[in-house]
């Protein structure tokens, strides 16, 4: 929940900084299939059925990842800036590994959002004991009383950070940054190869 809202506030920047919505439908997204089944799976084991089986639940979590991530690796080299995504879904994953597929959350974190630890039902995040690599967990929270109030990590921050510049490049506003032409197959309109120099730093013949 607290992602989408997040995602929807990006989506608004758009036309506010002179970006076209409209330029998406001429995107093209490789097999965009699995991320939408990896959403499904993380709405039936979180929403639909937190019950049963910690085990299948805990496979199934991260296996929603896996998905994510064949998709994102499929379109990496022709979306520019979504390995920023990548990297923030990988801190994710690794958080989410190192910890028996749970993304631990903190207490306080928890606690703030006006949350608790989940018992007897399964929670894509949590609180472990001992965890492992907790920094990356959720240990960032929006208060309670706030829209979207949740917990959130590094990762889901930096998730969104790509997410904002993939979207912005795609949509052509004024925050999207130019590609030079090493960087990139098409050249980018405002990138000119040519330099000119102060007439003052030119050698005298």
């Amino acid at each position: 929940m607290t992602l989408a809202l997040a995602f929807l506030i990006v989506v608004i920047t758009v036309p506010l900084a002179g970006g076209r919505l409209d330029r998406l439908a001429d995107v093209r997204v490789h097999w965009l299939w699995l991320a939408v089944l990896a959403f499904a799976l993380q709405v039936l084991i979180v929403t639909v059925i937190p019950e049963g089986d910690t085990a299948a639940h805990r496979i199934a979590h991260l296996g929603s990842y896996a998905l994510v991530g064949a998709c994102a690796l499929r379109n990496l080299s022709e979306l520019r800036l979504l390995w920023i995504v990548v990297l923030g879904g990988a801190l994710n994953l690794v958080a989410i590994v190192a910890n028996g597929g749970v993304m631990p959350a903190s207490e306080g974190a928890l606690e703030s959002a006006g949350l608790v630890a989940q018992s007897g039902e399964f929670a894509n995040s949590d609180v472990v004991e001992g965890a492992s690599l907790a920094f990356l967990g959720d240990v960032f929270a929006i208060p309670a009383g706030w829209p979207g109030a949740n917990v959130f990590s590094a990762g889901d921050a930096l998730m969104l950070v790509g997410a904002f510049l993939v979207l912005h490049a795609l949509t052509g506003s004024r925050l999207a940054f130019p590609t030079a032409p090493h960087l990139s197959s098409g050249r980018d309109p405002r990138w000119s190869p040519h330099v000119s120099w102060p007439r003052s730093w030119s050698r005298r013949s």
